[in-house]
């Protein structure tokens, strides 16, 4: 359930350099899945944080926790794919111990960063529906001291094993490395529980309660505006993401932490272990497709003449500056009253 593979097998380990069990045609079979996940992962995380960059308009509090995430993304494609993709070429790990558990700490520690502002992300959006209120400069304060304690949060779980708290190693086929999910000590266990807990339970309990409370509150709307739908509909669609990207590689996971050895073959591991490096692809579609503001300033941006662009967006930048929130508390920010809760929905346009 975390971003790094585990020995998903639950069977005898392979050092780093060995050759794995798997055959040629099946390690040829991941390195490309894997290439496509690294290739389309930094292409579209590159260009979501391209448009952010060009259009300070976009950096709503909302909208820097997904950049958060599409970095967390694009650093997994940067410092962890590369590395399990040459491996898989060679059918064997190629950078040793070192290079070992720098790919499952870094794997692990990014990973755990994108689930904890997806939580974050459906708290803000859950305090700005409570608030009611335009955006001013606490919203961004509150955004940005999110960013920084995922990233310290993340620190906090995934170091342990860097110390002594469980450890990194070599996993499965032995092209991959991760936390040693098959090891029974106690001490392994304990760590196996708390990462489970506080870095997948919790982070889904919050985004669940947030999104609920939000989905009720919508549902008393007398006139609900295209703009929340769509915002609803992306967030949904990322959460029920990173869950279908997760959810079998948990499944197996927890089979190799707690089920009899060897429940799973190699073979059969890699198939949820590619399913959840998926999800690096996945974020940066969904926010371009699905969140207005960023889906107007990727074709503005695109486009190779004004004559090409949306008719509601302007191919100058300060135009466009001037059409989207900026700093300052947000004037395009409707609010939307309940007529079964005594509260405004606020509304991005």
């Amino acid at each position: 359930f975390f971003p790094s593979e585990l020995n998903l097998s639950g069977g005898q380990q392979n050092p780093p350099g060995s050759d794995s069990s798997l055959s040629r045609a099946a390690h040829t079979s991941v390195a490309v899945a894997l290439g496509f996940i690294l290739v389309l992962g930094i292409l579209g995380n590159f260009l979501l944080l391209l448009v952010f960059s060009r259009y300070p308009g976009l950096r709503t509090p909302a909208n820097l926790l997904l950049v958060n995430i599409s970095v967390s993304d694009m650093l997994v494609c940067l410092f962890g794919t590369p590395l399990s993709f040459a491996a898989s070429v060679r059918g064997r790990w190629l950078t040793g111990s070192y290079g070992c558990r720098w790919y499952g700490f870094s794997n692990a520690l990014f990973g755990v960063v994108s689930l904890v502002s997806l939580s974050l992300l459906s708290f803000e959006r859950y305090a700005m529906l409570l608030s009611g209120s335009q955006l001013s400069s606490s919203h961004y304060r509150r955004a940005r001291l999110s960013v920084a304690f995922s990233w310290l949060y993340s620190l906090a779980w995934t170091s342990p094993p860097l110390l002594g708290w469980s450890s990194y190693g070599p996993e499965g086929p032995g092209t991959v490395c991760s936390v040693q999910w098959q090891r029974r000590s106690v001490t392994a266990r304990s760590y196996i529980v708390c990462l489970f807990v506080f870095c997948l339970l919790l982070p889904l309990l919050l985004m669940f309660f947030c999104y609920g409370r939000i989905l009720l509150a919508i549902k008393g709307v007398t006139r609900q505006s295209q703009a929340e739908g769509r915002i609803l509909l992306m967030v949904v669609a990322m959460v029920t993401g990173y869950l279908l990207c997760w959810t079998p590689y948990g499944v197996v996971a927890m089979l190799a932490s707690f089920g009899r050895p060897g429940a799973v073959p190699p073979a059969a591991a890699l198939i949820p272990a590619l399913l959840a490096k998926t999800s690096t692809v996945l974020n940066p579609v969904i926010c371009v497709l699905l969140n207005n503001q960023f889906s107007r300033c990727f074709l503005d941006m695109i486009s190779c003449s004004s004559e090409d662009s949306p008719a509601d967006v302007s191919s100058s930048r300060s135009i466009w500056a001037q059409k989207m929130p900026t700093e300052e508390p947000n004037t395009n920010l409707a609010l939307l009253p309940s007529t079964d809760h005594n509260i405004q929905i606020p509304v991005q346009v």
